[in-house]
């Protein structure tokens, strides 16, 4: 395999031919991406400052090639959308140009005779790409000016008419376009037959949908077209040690990742997963990132943070023990608050101690959520949007009261809530049950257990053939205790010797060597002094390991006088019920208090705004508004029209139309008994709010 760096035109112009294989997909790019083309085409070509614009790779084979250096075709591998839609867009700027040529190298004939077509050769030798299926006729026609065949590809000719309307718009110049074409670059690796598997190599570039990782893009969108210096510089100083400190197996695993929280960190909006190089190129041209150089610095700064907190790189014991367990809980979602935080700590901001509380106060409201079942769907905003609520002059005291003013489907749980799921709770399956076994084990330890040598003992045994014994000292419940208490956190310890407990009683288990009565472990204090191990004593344990279990994952603490400067003040519109005619009395009175009923009904958190124009009902902002009218409520839903589920098709898209209330679905009420199916679409709306990501934890 040889790579190297080529200029698009100047690899299109050498090459004999290109021929996609019949089991490569068809021609797939939509006008989104042709879009997206074009656009990056015009910005690079009204830049002088830009000297090139990356678009990707081309892969392909030849027996013995090792760069293009004979006339035999060339087996695409990868590449067949950015060579077949620049192809596109060159015929249709041929077309457009005739016999005028803007740029020096850009008439029509230059243009078809250089790129499209090999202008000496006959049949299907005469054109530079050879497409599969119903693409390569279709292809073929264009590039003669035929008529379509009978079995023609839709997408070739969609982006074909498209570039060709977009051309004619820009027709009275065409320089920019010329120019932008001019420094398209990609990166052109031929592969040997005889020492490469194409199709080995095929798979593992298609299998992901992309060409190249989104750290590769990033990479050369940053330092691809600077000046060598400039970008040997850049690389040396910041990139390759970045690489260094991520290692081979993170770096390619985690970059993707780490980008998209460190985008979330600057712009407060989580990336799409598979859109985290989009969002980089978007942030990358703000004024916010600043110059290249500037821009690459703080990259990595913050992967140096990322290592320190999501890879293990943390020096400090403390703050390595605490992103340990957070690692643990597989909080990923918490990582852009995590990432500020270190950022002000390595500045000064904010010191160990304080940060170190920030940090276990992550951990205890990510788990104590994940014991008291509270959906995680809104934990990735939670997170992306929390850093607004800091005041750094009073950078814990922020945090801590941030946390207590969460809304209910938001909220930290509070003692009573915690500990009385998690007395009850199946612990024993509990996604990370070493983590909450080692936290109680060692809390308060300066000599740390450890808790992964030990195994996971069930004091009243799992066997739901009991033995005799244990049925007796159970009494004639027994069945409904085990099934109650099997896999909770009373009857839960640990233990070296699980195999030499077996089914064996408690009294065998406590006294026998290794027993309970000589554990050393802090989980089994106290069980030697017990007589019997029955319902009540299952129970009390649990109270008690739950008593620990709120200093362990213990709640923010903040005097009552100070959490109410952090409250956020309601806004008083000056409106009530009386401003609105309609809803003076009668049955849409009536409609209204069922309907709004309903809705305050869905949360607690959920408010209820009267303006002068709707009525509106919030839980951060508006997810429905209510226009009262003669005969019906008009309500707006904050949410997509695609985003709606309306299997009874009662929804109007009212997108652009100028209605009254916040969002783009409307929906009439009219009779009570709509209300039901109506309160399903706001809940639509509502559960929208509340997050779009998940993250399940437990």
């Amino acid at each position: 395999m040889k790579a190297s760096e080529a200029k698009m035109l100047d690899f299109y112009k050498k090459s004999p031919q290109f021929i996609i294989p019949i089991y490569q997909r068809t021609y797939s790019w939509t006008e989104r991406e042709c879009r997206q083309l074009w656009d990056d085409i015009l910005r690079a070509g009204k830049n002088d400052e830009v000297t090139a614009h990356f678009v990707g790779s081309i892969v392909y084979v030849e027996k013995g090639l090792y760069q293009v250096s004979s006339q035999s075709p060339l087996l695409v591998i990868d590449g067949q959308q950015r060579l077949t839609t620049v192809m596109l867009l060159i015929e249709a700027l041929a077309r457009v140009l005739e016999n005028t040529e803007p740029l020096d190298g850009f008439s029509a004939k230059k243009l078809r005779n250089y790129y499209l077509l090999n202008p000496l050769e006959e049949g299907e030798r005469r054109y530079k790409l050879l497409l599969s299926q119903t693409d390569k006729a279709s292809l073929i026609a264009l590039l003669d000016q035929q008529q379509r065949p009978q079995e023609h590809s839709l997408r070739i000719e969609a982006n074909f008419d498209l570039f060709k309307d977009l051309i004619s718009k820009a027709k009275d110049d065409l320089v920019p376009l010329c120019n932008g074409l001019a420094k398209l670059v990609i990166v052109d690796i031929s592969l040997n037959r005889d020492q490469d598997n194409p199709q080995l190599i095929f798979e593992s570039l298609n299998s992901t949908g992309r060409e190249l990782s989104q750290a590769d893009l990033i990479r050369n969108f940053i330092l691809m077209g600077l000046e060598q210096k400039l970008q040997t510089k850049l690389y040396d100083l910041y990139w390759r040690p970045m690489e260094v400190e991520f290692g081979q197996e993170a770096y390619a695993a985690q970059f993707d990742s780490f980008m998209r929280h460190f985008l979330t960190v600057k712009t407060g909006v989580i990336p799409n997963v598979r859109a985290v190089y989009e969002a980089f190129k978007q942030y990358a041209r703000s004024p916010e990132a600043g110059d290249v150089e500037a821009l690459v610095k703080d990259i990595r700064a913050f992967a140096g943070y990322y290592c320190a907190i999501a890879l293990g790189g943390e020096r400090d014991p403390e703050l390595k023990i605490a992103f340990h367990d957070i690692r643990e809980l597989k909080v990923e979602v918490a990582f852009p608050l995590l990432l500020e935080l270190y950022h002000d700590y390595t500045a000064g901001v904010i010191d160990k101690e304080d940060i170190l509380i920030a940090a276990r106060l992550v951990e205890s409201y990510v788990f104590r959520r994940a014991v008291c079942a509270i959906p995680t769907n809104s934990l990735n905003k939670t997170f992306a949007t929390f850093s607004r609520a800091l005041k750094k002059d009073r950078y814990l005291e922020s945090i801590q009261a941030h946390f207590l003013l969460l809304p209910s489907y938001r909220r930290f749980p509070k003692d009573g809530e915690f500990k009385r799921e998690l007395k009850v709770k199946d612990l024993y399956n509990f996604r990370s049950r070493s983590y909450w076994l080692r936290r109680l084990e060692n809390y308060g330890r300066k000599e740390r257990v450890p808790v992964d040598q030990y195994t996971i003992e069930h004091i009243l045994p799992q066997n739901p053939n009991l033995p005799e014994q244990w049925q007796a000292d159970l009494g004639p419940e027994w069945e409904r205790i085990q099934e109650t208490w099997l896999h909770t956190l009373g009857n839960l310890t640990l233990t070296g010797y699980n195999s030499e407990y077996s089914d064996k009683s408690f009294t065998e288990k406590r006294d026998m060597e290794g027993g309970f009565g000589q554990s050393p472990l802090l989980l089994n204090h106290g069980l030697g002094a017990l007589q019997c191990w029955t319902e009540e004593e299952i129970s009390t344990r649990a109270d008690n390991l739950a008593e620990k279990a709120v200093t362990v994952w213990g709640i923010p603490e903040v005097e009552p006088s100070i959490l109410e400067a952090y409250r956020p003040t309601a806004k008083v519109s000056g409106y009530s019920i009386d401003d609105h005619h309609h809803l003076a009395a009668g049955p849409i009175r009536e409609l209204f208090e069922t309907f709004r009923k309903e809705v305050l009904a869905l949360d607690p958190c959920v408010s209820e705004e009267f303006l002068k124009l709707y009525i509106a009902y919030k839980a951060e902002t508006n997810f429905v508004d209510v226009v009262p009218q003669a005969k019906r409520l008009r309500l707006s839903l904050n949410v997509s029209f695609h985003e709606i589920t309306d299997p009874a098709g009662v929804c109007k898209d009212v997108a652009n139309l100028g209605r009254w209330g916040n969002g783009d679905v409307e929906v009439g009420l009219s009779s009570l008994e709509d209300i039901p199916y109506v309160i399903g679409l706001v809940r639509q709306s509502f559960e929208k709010q509340m997050g779009n990501g998940t993250q399940a934890v437990g």
